[in-house]
């Protein structure tokens, strides 16, 4: 890659670490009011639905991150790829905690979040011509 193509690939990829946690924290807050008003806690979600916690965690990091990406005029196929590079650790997890407990929930939290970030990376790297272009990365 030229310095150019570098330097927008790096602002892509800090622009997507900004929309997952921008995510986490809005649609995140959104799900825990959500379940608030079923009368469930997040201490209540964690203990007795780690699955659906982990799970609704995910999404919301993944889907405003794909929202984000089709907004600012990428792909469906470079969108796609980003959500499941973002929903694998999730998944991957979640069959962690199913195997019988042998982490506990804050474990596989950290996981799933540290996992996420190669994992955008990889997928970036598929699609890495079309991330990189000036057009977009101005945009």
């Amino acid at each position: 890659m030229a310095q150019s193509s570098k330097v927008a690939f790096a602002k892509h990829y800090v622009e997507m670490v900004v929309v997952m946690f921008a995510g986490m924290l809005v649609l995140g807050g959104a799900l825990v009011l959500a379940a608030a008003g079923l009368g469930l806690s997040p201490n209540e979600l964690q203990d007795d639905t780690p699955g659906l916690f982990l799970l609704g965690m995910g999404f919301s990091m993944t889907a405003p991150m794909v929202w984000w990406m089709l907004r600012r005029g990428h792909s469906w196929a470079a969108s796609r790829a980003m959500g499941i590079a973002m929903i694998l650790p999730t998944l991957a997890v979640i069959v962690l905690l199913a195997s019988g407990g042998l982490v506990d929930l804050d474990t596989l939290l950290h996981i799933e979040h540290v996992a996420m970030f190669p994992s955008m990376f990889v997928a970036m790297l598929t699609y890495r011509a079309e991330l990189t272009h000036a057009g977009l990365a101005a945009a």
